[in-house]
């Protein structure tokens, strides 16, 4: 794959010149970020009902440190230096083992930068989310069947903010965990990062899965020191990033039963949260760029999907009876104050802020080898773009798809603010066109992805 290899000088251009695309890119981020945050700080001082601080992120100005500090200085060294040279050559599976560790440790030195109970321990457990509810939960089948009854606002028994937003799914993880012994806001801080930072596993496979292991290996650093993972730690929404990461990994993946594994999993995540409907798009691609037997592993997967459905409508729960009443309850809170028009475009650079600078230089690198591989086709006779389309691959394709998904989400209005979190399912497939950048500089943006971590971390509080 011609991703993972030093592309040949132009005669006659410096690297500055042969990499201007991406530094103008760069600028381009860097401007979008500041320009959120002057406007945003400028609403916030006439009032404006913005009901976040540090607009574009869902925080709070407080510039600090912690013991968390040097231990993720340490890791980031650790991984932009032997690490990235490792992952090049090291044997598929002590990697992958490697890799899931790292993100572990970075996740939980950035959440230590907040202190041991304010950053992770007490996460969970404030009044908004789902830990809340757990207690009140003692007869599953009843609270499922009575679940949609709860989400709208001011009744008595109205559910608390994070529950109501969500379907069922992503409470019961937290009533599992409490009834197998393991409840507290720890515990279920523990299993978010565990969960959510699995990303740096599933999402190589998938594109290992789909031919293209030197982009597998490629982006996997990235994986690891994705700057959203100061909310990986800890917020539901990490481990709702795992949950689908590891279902469409089951989807690429060779095996009788994988497909339709895949299907149950990311049947569970439109329990998780039902802005994950927009998953099925990445499902699609995964399964056309899926070697072999295609047909079959779609059906496959709608069965294993259509299977959690069916159980959680006999339940007495109905998805889209829940989803009508979650856009309900959403303006009866702060999103009818948010205003549209400032968040529909600062959305943007808060996923930056999450995804990191790396993002855009690489998706336009990764729409440029796209539009290359349609080159032939759209100028031969006839108009057969099917299987073009394909062999442009895993690295094009599946950030392209999730750009999409991302752009659909920010116009619907229903994510105003808090994207940082909300779309960290996405960002992480957003990143894999980080394959596309040169060799010789991915170091550099390797080290801006850790600098934008780290000084989101120390400048601001986030909020989960």
């Amino acid at each position: 794959m011609g991703t993972t290899t030093r592309p040949a000088a132009a005669p006659g251009r410096t690297p500055i010149r042969r990499w201007q695309g991406d530094l103008t890119v760069l600028g381009v981020e860097v401007a979008l970020v500041a320009l959120a945050a002057l406007v945003g700080a400028m609403l916030n001082a006439r009032g404006v009902g913005l009901h976040a601080d540090a607009a574009p992120l869902y925080a709070t100005w407080r510039p600090h440190a912690g013991w968390g500090t040097p231990a993720a200085v340490l890791v980031a060294l650790a991984v932009a230096g032997p690490g990235m040279r490792w992952a090049q050559v090291a044997r598929w599976g002590p990697l992958l083992g490697a890799a899931w560790l790292a993100a572990g440790a970075w996740t939980l030195s950035l959440a230590l930068v907040d202190g041991w109970s304010a950053g992770f321990t007490e996460r969970l457990t404030v009044q908004a989310e789902y830990l809340h509810e757990v207690p009140g939960i003692r007869n599953v089948p009843a609270a499922l069947a009575g679940f949609a009854g709860r989400i709208l606002d001011f009744q008595p028994d109205s559910w608390s903010t994070h529950t109501a937003g969500h379907p069922p799914g992503a409470l019961l993880v937290f009533v599992a965990l409490d009834r197998i012994g393991l409840g507290g806001g720890t515990a279920a801080a523990l299993a978010c990062v565990l969960v959510g930072t699995s990303v740096t596993v599933s999402v190589p496979v998938a594109v290992r899965a789909l031919g293209a292991e030197p982009a597998a290996r490629a982006v996997l650093p990235f994986l690891v020191l994705l700057p959203g993972a100061v909310w990986v730690g800890a917020s539901a929404d990490g481990l709702f990033a795992g949950v689908v990461a590891a279902g469409l990994a089951l989807l690429a993946v060779r095996g009788r039963l994988a497909p339709a594994a895949g299907g149950l999993v990311l049947g569970f995540a439109l329990y998780l949260s039902y802005g994950f409907v927009l998953v099925g798009l990445l499902a699609l691609v995964v399964l056309a760029l899926r070697p072999g037997h295609r047909v079959p592993a779609l059906l496959a997967g709608i069965a294993g999907a259509a299977t959690v459905v069916i159980a959680a409508t006999a339940a007495g729960f109905w998805w889209w009876d829940g989803y009508q009443r979650v856009v309900e309850r959403y303006y009866q809170g702060w999103a009818a104050d948010r205003p549209y028009g400032y968040w529909v475009w600062t959305n943007l650079a808060a996923l930056v802020l999450s995804a990191g600078p790396a993002l855009g230089p690489a998706l336009r690198r990764a729409v440029r080898a796209g539009v290359a591989a349609l080159r032939p086709a759209l100028r031969g006779p006839g108009l057969r773009l099917v299987g073009p389309v394909i062999a442009a691959g895993p690295a094009v394709l599946l950030p392209v798809a999730a750009a999409v998904v991302v752009l659909a989400a920010d116009l619907s209005g229903l994510s105003k603010a808090e994207v940082e979190r909300i779309w960290l399912p996405f960002a992480v497939w957003l990143l894999v066109a980080t394959a596309h950048l040169p060799p010789a500089t991915r170091r550099w943006w390797l080290a801006g992805q850790a600098a934008t971590a780290l000084a989101v971390n120390h400048l601001v509080f986030t909020v989960s």
